[in-house]
C-alpha cells in the first residue's frame, strides 16, 4: 500500500527528473500556484507566475557536466495535508560534488497530488 511518504519522495523524484531533463514544464506542474521559491543564491519568487518565468528562462539554458540526484532525508507532517520536507541535492561534476539542502513545504491538494507550496533551497558551502 502506498503512503503520503511514498507520494512525497515520487515529488523529490520528479523533481530530480525534470532538473535533469532540464523539463521546464514538467517541474512547474509541482507547485501550488500560489507557492512561493527562494533560489539557492536568495532570489524570492511569489506566485507560479514568476516561478515559471524565472525557470522557463534559467533551466533549459542551465550548464553543467555531470548529474544532479535528490534525496528525502527528513519527513515531518505538521498536519495530515501538510508535510516539511528535507531534501538533500548533490550535483555531481568532473571537478566535484556540491551540495544544496532545500527545504520543501508541500501541501496536500484536493485532487490528492501533493504540491511544492513554500521552498527555500541553500547552498552547502564546504566546511559549514
Amino acid at each position: 500500500m502506498r503512503t503520503e511518504n511514498d507520494a512525497i519522495a515520487d515529488v523529490v523524484a520528479t523533481v530530480e527528473r525534470t532538473q535533469r531533463a532540464k523539463d521546464a514544464e514538467g517541474f512547474l506542474a509541482l507547485f501550488h500556484p500560489e507557492a512561493l521559491w527562494t533560489t539557492a543564491h536568495g532570489k524570492v519568487l511569489i506566485g507560479l507566475d514568476a516561478i515559471a518565468a524565472f525557470t522557463r528562462a534559467v533551466l533549459p539554458a542551465a550548464q553543467w557536466d555531470g548529474e544532479v540526484t535528490y534525496e528525502v532525508v527528513h519527513t515531518r507532517f505538521l498536519r495530515p495535508d501538510v508535510a516539511a520536507v528535507k531534501v538533500r541535492q548533490v550535483y555531481h561534476s568532473a571537478e566535484g560534488d556540491t551540495e544544496g539542502s532545500p527545504l520543501y513545504v508541500m501541501t496536500r491538494a484536493e485532487d490528492g497530488r501533493w504540491l511544492l507550496t513554500a521552498c527555500q533551497n541553500t547552498e552547502v558551502r564546504a566546511g559549514g
